[in-house]
C-alpha cells in the first residue's frame, strides 16, 4: 500500500450530491494544492482507491475501503445506508497516483492504480503508521509522521468551485 494523496477532515455539506440533470461532471470531489493563479492544482477524487474514515462530533465512526467502486460513489452510498446522518466530515487516503490535466477543464485526473500497491515493506509499514497516527491522533503522537511519496490535498467548498476554477484556467 503506498499512500499517494490525502484529504483530513472534509465537509459531508461542502459537496453538490446531486447537481441536477444537464450537470453530468459536476458531482466532484475537488481538491486543491497550493491557491494562487499560475500555482494552483486541483484534482477531482471522486474516483480515488483508498482507505476512508467516516467522523462525527465524537470522533471516528466508521472505516471503510474503497476497490473498484470510487470514493465518491461509496460515500454517497453512505447518505442513504444504515450510516445515514450519522457522520459528517471524512478524511480519505488514496492509492491512484495523480495523473495528467483534462484539456478541457485544466482539472487533474488520476491515473491508474499500480499493479501492486505495495512497493517494500519498508514504506508499505511507514503509510500505515503514518495513515493511523493521522486519522486517530493519539495524544502521546508529538508530531505527525508523513507518508512516503503523498500529498495533502485542501477541500474546495461548494462556493469556491467558481473561483478556483477560474484561477486554474488563468
Amino acid at each position: 500500500m503506498k499512500v499517494t494523496s490525502f484529504g483530513q477532515f472534509w465537509r459531508l455539506d461542502e459537496i453538490d450530491w446531486s447537481p441536477g440533470k444537464g450537470y453530468r461532471n459536476s458531482f466532484r470531489f475537488l481538491g486543491r494544492v497550493g491557491a494562487n493563479r499560475g500555482k494552483i492544482r486541483i484534482c477531482d477524487f471522486r474516483n480515488q482507491q483508498g482507505i476512508y474514515i467516516l467522523f462525527d462530533n465524537y470522533g471516528p465512526t466508521y472505516v471503510g475501503l474503497t476497490r473498484q467502486q470510487g470514493l465518491g460513489k461509496r460515500l454517497k452510498d453512505h447518505l442513504s445506508d444504515h450510516l445515514a446522518n450519522k457522520w459528517d466530515r471524512f478524511s480519505w487516503y488514496g492509492f491512484r497516483p495523480i495523473g495528467c490535466p483534462d484539456p478541457s477543464t485544466g482539472i487533474l485526473t488520476l491515473d491508474e492504480p499500480v499493479d501492486s500497491l505495495s512497493d517494500d515493506t519498508y514504506t508499505t509499514i511507514g503509510d500505515l503508521e503514518a495513515l493511523l497516527i493521522r486519522a486517530i491522533g493519539p495524544r502521546r503522537n508529538s508530531a505527525y509522521p508523513s507518508f512516503q511519496d503523498a500529498e495533502e490535498w485542501t477541500q474546495i467548498w461548494d462556493y469556491e468551485k467558481g473561483d478556483y476554477l477560474k484561477k486554474l484556467m488563468g
